[in-house]
């Protein structure tokens, strides 16, 4: 778990106080820590929980930044060819093919 959480739920049931003549109710103060036990257990499954979103989300967002980066990558190509139309490839062509065959 977290270095910084001393304390697990077993730890609060396993806990024996001592008791003098004019302690506390034994009674009320083990309604009071299976209350405190219960919270803990519920804080270590939320914790949980939102430790697993958390990986979910950060391998989405490894995955979105790749797809990112792929589509920019696109997108420099893309504008790289912007203004090249059917007719300049086919004159392109056409050049190379005198150059190749000697026309």
């Amino acid at each position: 778990m977290n270095e910084k959480i001393l304390l697990t739920p077993n730890d609060i049931l396993e806990k024996d106080f001592k008791i003098d003549a004019r302690g506390y109710r034994p009674q009320e103060v083990d309604k009071f820590l299976d209350v405190i036990i219960k919270d803990y257990t519920e804080f270590i499954n939320i914790i949980r929980r939102y430790d697993s979103e958390f990986k979910n989300l950060e391998a989405e967002n490894i995955k979105l930044k790749n797809e990112l980066r792929n589509l920019k990558s696109n997108l420099d190509i893309a504008n790289t060819n912007k203004g090249v139309t059917n007719v300049d490839i086919l004159r392109r062509i056409s050049e190379l093919e005198k150059i190749v065959y000697g026309e």
